[in-house]
């Protein structure tokens, strides 16, 4: 099921995670802006800490770049102390958001069902969810990594109907990988990669499935990126570490922009 380069228009995805002050923010999502300035074949998002949203999408208005959150909550208002809501994150300039982000299902317990439930809480406000999914080192030496894997797809995918299939994107992130400077041979990326898209079919259909962007996160950065990017079922990048500093995010960019083939 593998496609076309320009089916799937690449996606590029800056997580900040916690860094930032509102004034660094600025800054940094003002160099992407500069750097990225003109038309281009793929899409690119930036995803500072909420403080930061309404300034972030302030800086970016009117450059094509978009905005994302990194979570979300469920329900839209009431007594959750310490969330935020979908309509609240479209209110301050984000249109899409990370759920289900290994640090998140790790450090915070979040269960695949409750992943689920903020999907879905996305997609009824017309945001578009960045669904991660991925396996412990201790799961992948044990063999499970497509069980686990796919368990979660099946969890953010299962009974879900899709207008279209950019309304959503996978991110396949090896939780072994984040963070620590290692990451998945492209080889082993593009079995991941190429599972959940086959495993989309099955509940989306095929067509819905073939233009499912999935996206590789854990370690990217400039001296990996074209040849992970360059795998038939890799569609774009959710970058953390190496999209703290512009001239690395940028360098990921061009390297997706560089697996897109001239138009004839």
């Amino acid at each position: 099921m593998s496609r076309p380069h320009l089916v799937r228009r690449p996606l590029v995805a800056g997580n900040w995670k916690l860094h930032q002050t509102i004034g660094a923010a600025r800054q940094l999502a003002r160099e992407v802006r500069n750097a990225l300035a003109g038309p281009r074949d793929v899409q690119v998002v930036l995803a500072p800490p909420f403080t930061a949203l309404a300034a972030v999408a302030e800086v970016l208005e009117g450059s094509g770049i978009e905005v994302a959150a990194q979570d979300v909550w469920y329900a839209d208002q009431g007594a959750f102390t310490g969330e935020i809501s979908a309509p609240l994150l479209l209110d301050a300039g984000a249109r899409h958001c990370i759920v289900g982000h290994s640090e998140r299902r790790q450090l915070c317990g979040e269960t695949d069902a409750l992943v689920r439930r903020k999907v879905e809480a996305l997609l009824a406000h017309g945001m578009r969810p960045i669904a991660c999914v991925g396996e412990t080192l201790e799961e992948r030496n044990a063999g499970r990594t497509l069980d686990v894997v796919l368990r979660q797809v099946d969890a953010i995918l299962g009974g879900l109907s899709l207008h279209a299939p950019d309304q959503l994107a996978v991110a396949y992130e090896p939780v072994w990988a984040i963070g620590t400077g290692r990451n998945a041979l492209p080889a082993d990326a593009q079995e991941v990669h190429a599972a959940v898209r086959r495993r989309a079919a099955e509940h989306l259909g095929e067509a819905t499935a073939a233009g499912l962007r999935i996206l590789y996160g854990g370690s990217v950065k400039p001296d990996n990126a074209a040849e992970l990017l360059a795998q038939p079922d890799v569609d774009g990048a959710l970058v953390g570490g190496a999209s703290l500093s512009a001239a690395s995010f940028v360098a990921i960019v061009r390297a997706a922009e560089g697996r897109i083939p001239e138009r004839g």
